[in-house]
């Protein structure tokens, strides 16, 4: 149990009714998780309002409600608190409560459109290799040292965060690389938490379903750097042109990377083939398992990273050409008959682009490059017809289909796809909903050498429909169907 007292410690109280010297078994936001002697907090989400379930959590044995708004009917013996708000309250509150554990480990958070569970998740193989002790925080999954646990989102809430950072704390854990999405930031999930460092990507169209302007999306990720403190590093992609805004107002110590421009890391790709790449990381070459400019500005953050962590340089470009590529980010598989599947997590206008750049890199100029793609329902949808654009523009052939409708029907989103289409490139694609039907077109239309991407879903092993998840696995299944084809 831990007191209500020290776990309130540096939230900002605006009124209180009764008494914060008590003890509490547990800090609960979900009033179906409360348990005898908890204390509730009340968040006013995107869906529900908390302080609707007050009732509910007092009589599920809430001691201590955490709102913003005070009730009207008071319960005797039931301490009240309001807080400024309850998103920073709950942040604040999980950190204190697990006895604020980033402070024991050395964390690390990546934010930006594209590139943040490669980083992250390459960042942790490394130090592995290292011989350190690492956690990892990603889209993809948590690690805590060798442990690994299930995630549902990019930046979990704060207390599920805190949790995982205090097994880490009593793990011996001494890195964690955390991704930070804008999400993440902007309900606070990340307050209260000690950072080492931050790592900005790049940053393009993506979520103004959920903030109101690029420029809200761009200004919601530099927060992250704005509150670093003194002693951390701030380090950003200055190719990107809103690299140079996250440093503006960061009292970190501030480095850059880049390949085209000058740079604290410089890079130059020197070769690309399937099969990898040569690098030039300023002034030594290493060969790398992961392709693409996209995954040379990846690299880049990596060792810029490890560097700033006080790795040997050497000892780091040796174990940088040892990482490979993460789980659906540009996974590729050639089967028997020389076809290439690709699988990708691209799901943005300049995701999709650049893993098509990079296809269109690697061809010899015989190949088709076939594009099975969808977009994600209950989502941005100004980005429909671009992807539509792209895929239709960059490839010989693209299949529209389903990716995760969620509650929308599947081909409403495809048309907001086709409307993107130019057209003289009409005649280049075609719309098959079921997504699984769609990469069996894609396999029977490929022939010898021929390149399939398939883009949305990338690890994600589940397809969302009206609140329903079944399996689904591109990977597993743009393999077994060109296995079947090669039999």
């Amino acid at each position: 149990m831990k007191s209500l007292k020290d776990i309130l410690y540096g939230v900002g109280l605006t009124a209180v009714s009764g008494t914060t010297n008590m003890m509490v078994n547990a800090v609960c936001f979900d009033s179906r998780t409360v348990g005898m002697d908890d204390v509730f907090v009340a968040i006013k989400g995107t869906l529900t309002d908390g302080h609707r379930y007050i009732d509910q959590a007092i009589n599920s044995g809430a001691k201590a409600i955490i709102c913003e708004d005070m009730p009207e009917n008071l319960v005797n013996e039931i301490t009240y608190v309001a807080v400024r708000n309850g998103n920073t309250a709950l942040a604040v509150m999980a950190s204190n409560f697990y006895d604020n554990p980033s402070k024991n480990l050395k964390l690390i958070g990546i934010t930006g459109t594209n590139g943040k569970t490669t980083v992250s998740s390459l960042l942790y193989q490394l130090f592995k290799k290292a011989g350190y002790k690492v956690g990892l925080l990603s889209t993809i999954k948590i690690m805590v040292d060798k442990q690994e646990y299930k995630t549902t989102h990019t930046t979990p809430d704060a207390l599920t965060i805190n949790h995982h950072l205090n097994l880490m704390s009593e793990a011996g854990v001494e890195y964690c690389f955390m991704e930070v999405s804008s999400h993440g930031i902007d309900q606070k999930r990340t307050q209260g938490l000690v950072f080492e460092g931050a790592i900005f990507t790049n940053l393009s169209h993506d979520h103004l379903d959920y903030h109101n302007s690029f420029a809200e999306y761009r200004d919601t990720k530099k927060i992250l750097f704005d509150e670093l403190p003194k002693k951390a590093f701030a380090l950003t992609n200055i190719d990107d042109k809103n690299g140079l805004v996250m440093l503006q107002n960061t009292s970190a110590r501030k480095y850059t990377y880049a390949l085209q421009n000058y740079a604290d890391y410089r890079g130059q790709v020197l070769e690309n083939q399937f099969d990898g790449q040569l690098l030039k990381i300023n002034e030594s070459e290493l060969w790398s398992k992961l392709i693409g400019n996209f995954n040379a500005y990846n690299m880049l953050a990596i060792y810029a990273t490890a560097d700033l962590l006080g790795l040997e340089k050497f000892e780091v470009l040796r174990l940088l050409s040892e990482l490979d590529t993460v789980d659906g980010r540009f996974q590729y598989y050639i089967s028997k008959e020389k076809i290439t599947a690709i699988v990708d997590y691209a799901h943005t206008p300049d995701a999709l682009k650049n893993v098509l750049d990079t296809i269109n890199t690697l061809r010899t100029g015989n190949e088709n490059v076939i594009t099975v793609v969808g977009c994600g329902g209950d989502r941005d949808r100004s980005k429909r017809p671009v992807m539509g654009h792209i895929a239709s523009e960059m490839s010989n052939k693209a299949i529209f289909t389903s990716d995760n409708p969620r509650t929308e029907p599947p081909n409403s989103i495809i048309e907001e796809m086709e409307a993107g289409v130019q057209p003289q490139n009409a005649m280049k694609t075609v719309s098959i909903e079921n997504r699984k039907q769609a990469i069996k077109a894609a396999c029977q239309m490929a022939t010898a050498n021929d390149i399939i991407l398939v883009a949305g879903k990338g690890h994600e092993t589940y397809q969302e429909t009206n609140g329903d998840r079944i399996d689904f696995d591109d990977f597993k299944i743009v393999k077994e169907l060109l296995t079947a084809l090669d039999k």
